[in-house]
């Protein structure tokens, strides 16, 4: 069957509708109406003589003549998709979108991305942090690090690591030093944020039973958490990739007890229905690699900074070791 030029578009059109199975949802990420994505659906339907959803109160889904052509659409689709990449990397730089958790960006992810970029200079990274799930559609990212059971709709996770919580403190906290087993951090003021897992889980993990916890401070992020817990807040309960850099830098000390082992790890993940960006494999396998190394690397000390250096030989002072 020779499909003409004109009904090309009602292609595109239809494997977004199919991806979906969501008209509305559809035009949103094409810019259109639900009326206009209807219509090309229609003329497609028309043109082949086959009905390509079943249309119910609740939506629609797709019948199985529909299915392979949403398949056999979505692959022609990625090929080309695939071939703008490669000929987009031959004029010079390409670009990666990454979303990912503002703790985890933050604490984690910033400190190792110099040696992403030295290692990979025509890759331009375009990060976007926050809590919501996004959606991976044409104009949103082309990878997502998240913090989950490691299974979601529609995509396909790698797993990067786990994680652990254990309690943390300022230095300068009254009354921190003279913490001595579990129990007694309930003494102290404590520091929360919106995780699954919070203090009385890890109490239960302590061992400790019949506390009565204070009132917490409430922090919707992760960082903010960490953050107030430095500037002397209250203890925090933290997640030991965030809250490594605070404790490489004595802004934090660990306090007494055991570290519980988190529900959730950290994934890395991408559609399901289309193999990942060459510019996104690529980074996936770096940051597996970089998942391997506990220490977050430290920015080098300024020379004059150094302390005992003297004033004469600041200057040649060799860079702190990454």
């Amino acid at each position: 069957m020779n499909l003409r030029p004109a009904l090309l578009p009602a292609l595109g059109v239809f494997a977004a509708a199919a991806r979906h199975q969501n008209f509305a949802h559809a035009a949103e990420e094409l810019h259109l109406t639900a009326s206009a994505v209807s219509h090309h659906v229609r003329k497609l339907e028309a043109l082949l003589q086959v009905t390509l959803f079943q249309r119910h109160a609740r939506g629609v889904t797709l019948t199985a003549e529909g299915r392979q052509l949403a398949d056999a659409a979505t692959a022609a689709l990625s090929d080309i998709e695939a071939v703008a990449d490669n000929l987009h990397q031959v004029r010079g730089t390409t670009q990666l979108r990454v979303t990912t958790l503002h703790s985890l960006a933050y604490c984690w992810l910033l400190p190792r991305l110099p040696r992403f970029v030295a290692r990979h200079p025509n890759i331009r990274l375009h990060l976007d942090t926050g809590i919501a799930l996004t959606r991976f559609d044409d104009s949103g990212p082309d990878l997502g690090i998240r913090h989950g059971p490691g299974h979601w709709p529609g995509l396909t996770a790698h797993h990067l690591m786990d994680d652990e919580l254990f309690p943390v403190a300022s230095p300068g906290l009254p009354g921190a030093a003279e913490i001595g087993e579990p129990r007694d951090i309930a003494r102290l003021p404590l520091v929360t944020d919106l995780a699954l897992q919070g203090w009385r889980d890890w109490f239960r993990a302590a061992g400790v039973r019949g506390l009565r916890l204070p009132q917490m401070h409430s922090f919707s992020d992760s960082t903010d958490a960490m953050r107030a817990s430095v500037y002397g807040v209250g203890a925090a309960l933290a997640r030991k990739h965030v809250a490594t850099p605070y404790l490489q830098r004595y802004e934090l000390i660990r306090l007494p007890g055991p570290a519980l082992k988190a529900r959730f790890s950290y994934y890395a993940v991408y559609p399901a229905h289309r193999p990942p960006h060459p510019a996104a494999a690529i980074f996936i396998d770096w940051l597996k690699q970089e998942a391997q190394d506990e220490r977050t690397p430290m920015p080098p000390m300024p020379p004059e900074l150094l302390p005992g250096m003297p004033a004469n030989r600041r200057k040649s002072a060799p860079k702190a070791p990454r």
